[in-house]
This record gives structure tokens, C-alpha cells and sequence, in this order.
């Protein structure tokens, strides 16, 4: 056998493993394996498209993009990748291309259709929009005081204009119970919610005083059930207990409803208790596709699906914990020199851009290597441990904590001890195996704490259960 055959042949045989990997939900590994397969024969469609695949079940949308570009097949991973980042235009000339290859396939057919429908929607409301100098707040129009609860009703109440932790206790055991909290009393949280998060700067800083602790959460992605036992192995928030949550507590988890409801409770009846960041899921692109808008659409009304989409572009963009410590959902930044003052300047009440410094706190991640890079997202970039380094200097800090990122024991440490990943949402979408984990942080030293918990039992609605049908079409 020469060369070239017995390197085809491998390439074969480590593909079976690939594809194995897959099946059992290892996508790092499978990556790796498609690496191998692809470095032996590069010829072979279906290795850059499954790896494509793989990288799609990981949210590294733009590495799918890069992948499915090399192969004839990759137009339908690739569509499927756009789809996945809200890129409805992009993904429909992928499956045109698709339909063209495959004429007569049905499911070729029917993915193409569901594609034009998304577009010409997209179109539709593109042309009823209001400018934004004419835009009216729905918060604005709602009194909450007018809205009659049932006799009948025997769910939380809140007394007059003030939550109370008898109130959130109440709210949550119902939850547990997979009861609906009273419209009036949803609409009164976040109300006050929007009120409290609109005076607050794009930037907060936190103030630890020595002999307190202080514990940061990063995503938790609608897992309320898992939300709850950070609780009981932490504790409640409370001024003596504060907590940060660092953005994404909506979308994948098919109870985000009641994760998003209690964290705004909370922060209702203690704002020092409690602090909340915008991650790259409070958003509406992300929110019609991955769950959260026909949740709410579900649990409670389509007026609470624009009241929430306001009151998310209210929420800060990063944290800063005794000016030492830096927390952020995503990552740093595309230029070096970048202040907390730039970060505090930012006008952050609107969607998220697809550029510049919003767009890269939501949505940056860490890489090995030095230098930056294109981000395996399709959005935002790649920082090696020299920009996490020059930032650190150039503010006077310590530490960077991030999230975004779904990680096997709940958190990564990387870049010389000086960047933190935190992900609380363990067995991510029912089916990643990993951990969870939180940063308990005790002052003056704000030495990370670092604690690991394991997925606990929830309801039988699968992740998912909510989102666009579309989408569910590739899953």
C-alpha cells in the first residue's frame, strides 16, 4: 500500500473514532480526531463538515463557519451555524445552495422554506420599526397597581410596593413546584427591577469590606433547579451574603422564567445582595432563538417579551470588586489601552452591536497562545495571555473572572493564574456531564474560593423545549 492509500485509510479509521466521540457527546475530542483525519486527507468532504458539526455543539459558531466552507456539504453545516448567531440572511443563501445541490431532497426542501419564513419576517419587522428617537418603552405604558389577582389565586403575594424575603422564599418553593407567579406581581418585579438597574453605571464597582466574602456565578443559562442549590450550599444572598451573577441566566434551560424572576427579586429586595451583568444571551437575537422569548411568550405574556428586552439593555456591562478584581461574561478587547473609565462610558442601552466594546465584553473568549485571533464564536475575538496581562497593568488590577464558556469541572484557570472561567450551569443542556461551579472570595486578600457542585434533578422539559422551531430542526 503506498503512502497516500494507507494515509487515506487512517484517516478512515480515526474518523470511526471521531464519529464515537460524537455519539457519546465528547466534542473536544471529536474535534481533535477530525483534526487528525483532516491533516491525513484533507480531500474528504464529510471530515470538515462533521467537524463543523462538533464545533456547532460546542457554540463555536465561527470555527463551524470556517470548517463548513471547505467542503461542498458544509453549506448545511454552515447555514445551520449562521442560524445558530441570529445570521438569518447568511444561513438563507447557504440552504439556496443546498437546495440547489440537493434539488429533490425534502429535508433540503423543507429547511430552505423555513429559512425564507425566518427572512421575510425579519424583513417584515425591519420595516415596521419605530426610529429610535420615536420609540415608546412598553415599561411605560404598564401599571402594574391596576391589574385585579383572583380570589382564586394562591400563589406569592407582595404586600403593597415593597419584596420581601418571605415574598422570594414563597415565590421559589412555588417554582419548585412548577407554579406561575401572578402576572401583577411579575410585571411589579420588573418594573422595579428596570427602575433600579437604569441608574446604575455600564460599569459597577463593588465594595468588599475587610472580614466579608463576596461570591460570583457565571452562567446558569435557565437551570433554575440547579440555581436553587447554589442557594442551599451557599446560602441566600443577602447584604451579609452578596452575589454576582455574570450574565446568560436565560436561553438553553427550559426555566428561565423562573431563574430571571427570582434573580430580579432578589435584587428588588436587597440591591446590595445581589448584582447582575449582561452576558451575550440578554439579547433578543439570542432570546428568539434559544428559548427564553417563547418561554415567556408561554408563562406569562407577549407584552413581558418586550418588557424583558428592554430591561436587559439596562444591565451593566462588568464589575469591578475592590478595584483589584475584574468581571466580565465575555472577554477583553480587539486594541490595547482600553480604561474602566471607556468601560464605564459605554452606552449600553440598546441591543448589542456586532463590534467595538460592547460586543467584545459579551462575547470575547481566552486562548492559549499569545496575541489575538479570530474569535471560534463568529463574533467578538480571541486574547492570548499578553492582552489579559497589559489590561491588568494598565488599570491597577489583579484578576479577570468571565464566564461564556461551558467547562468540564465548572471552571478553567488560564493565563498565568490571571484569568478565571466560571460556569454554574452544570450538565449544561442536560447532556454535557460537566460540573458547575462558584468563586467565594473572602476580603481583604480576594483570594478565589473556587467550589464545585454537580447537576441536581429538574422536571421532565427537556432544554430547549421553548425555542425557535427552526433551530430544534437541527439539534
Amino acid at each position: 500500500m503506498d503512502n497516500e492509500s494507507s494515509n487515506v485509510s487512517q484517516a478512515e479509521e480515526i474518523k470511526v473514532q471521531a464519529n464515537e466521540a460524537f455519539k457519546a457527546h465528547k466534542y473536544g475530542l471529536a474535534i481533535d480526531l477530525y483534526t487528525q483525519a483532516i491533516e491525513l486527507n484533507s480531500q474528504n468532504a464529510v471530515y470538515w463538515a462533521n467537524r463543523a458539526f462538533a464545533h456547532t455543539k460546542l457554540e463555536e459558531y465561527g470555527s463551524a463557519i470556517q470548517d463548513a466552507t471547505k467542503a461542498i456539504e458544509g453549506y448545511y453545516r454552515r447555514g445551520a451555524a449562521y442560524l445558530a448567531m441570529g445570521k438569518f440572511k447568511e444561513a438563507l443563501k447557504d440552504f439556496q445552495q443546498v437546495k440547489k445541490i440537493c434539488p429533490n431532497d425534502p429535508d433540503a426542501t423543507k429547511k430552505l422554506k423555513e429559512c425564507e419564513k425566518a427572512v421575510m419576517k425579519l424583513k417584515f419587522e425591519e420595516a415596521i420599526s419605530v426610529p429610535e428617537s420615536e420609540r415608546r418603552f412598553v415599561a411605560d405604558s404598564i401599571d402594574y397597581h391596576s391589574i385585579e389577582v383572583e380570589p382564586q389565586y394562591s400563589g406569592a403575594k407582595i404586600e403593597g410596593d415593597v419584596v420581601t424575603l418571605d415574598f422570594v422564599k414563597k415565590m421559589m418553593d412555588d417554582f419548585k413546584n412548577q407554579k406561575c407567579l401572578h402576572k401583577r406581581y411579575a410585571f411589579q418585579i420588573v418594573l422595579q427591577m428596570r427602575e433600579m438597574l437604569r441608574s446604575q453605571p455600564s460599569l459597577v464597582d463593588i465594595n468588599v469590606p475587610d472580614g466579608s466574602h463576596f461570591t460570583v456565578c457565571g452562567d446558569v443559562h435557565g437551570q433554575f433547579y440547579d440555581l436553587i442549590n447554589i442557594f442551599e450550599l451557599n446560602g441566600l444572598p443577602s447584604e451579609e451574603n452578596p452575589y454576582l451573577f455574570n450574565g446568560d441566566f436565560v436561553d438553553r434551560g427550559s426555566f428561565s422564567v423562573e431563574v430571571i424572576l427570582t434573580l430580579f427579586a432578589l435584587k428588588c429586595m436587597c440591591p446590595s445582595a445581589i448584582y447582575l451583568a449582561r452576558g451575550n444571551h440578554e439579547s433578543r437575537s439570542m432570546n428568539k432563538i434559544y428559548g427564553f422569548e417563547g418561554e415567556v411568550r408561554s408563562k406569562l405574556s407577549e407584552k413581558f417579551v418586550e418588557l424583558f428586552a428592554e430591561v436587559f439593555c439596562c444591565l451593566p456591562l462588568a464589575h469591578v470588586i475592590n478595584q483589584k478584581v475584574f468581571v466580565v461574561h465575555g472577554g477583553l478587547f480587539s486594541v490595547d489601552g482600553v480604561k474602566l473609565s471607556d468601560i464605564k462610558a459605554v452606552d449600553r442601552f440598546c441591543e448589542p452591536p456586532e463590534e467595538g466594546l460592547m460586543c467584545e465584553l459579551l462575547w470575547s473568549d481566552p486562548q492559549p497562545f499569545p496575541g489575538r485571533g479570530p474569535s471560534k464564536r463568529g463574533v467578538g475575538l480571541s486574547f492570548g495571555a499578553d492582552v489579559t496581562r497589559k489590561f491588568l497593568q494598565d488599570n491597577n488590577l489583579d484578576l479577570i473572572v468571565r464566564s461564556h464558556e461551558v467547562k468540564d469541572e465548572g471552571y478553567e484557570i488560564e493565563h498565568d493564574g490571571k484569568l478565571i472561567t466560571i460556569f454554574s450551569a452544570p450538565n449544561y443542556c442536560d447532556q454535557m456531564g460537566n460540573k458547575g461551579a462558584y468563586i467565594r472570595f473572602e476580603a481583604p486578600d480576594l483570594k478565589p474560593n473556587i467550589v464545585t457542585f454537580s447537576a441536581v434533578p429538574h422536571p421532565d422539559v427537556k432544554p430547549m423545549a421553548y425555542a425557535n422551531n427552526f433551530l430544534r430542526m437541527f439539534q
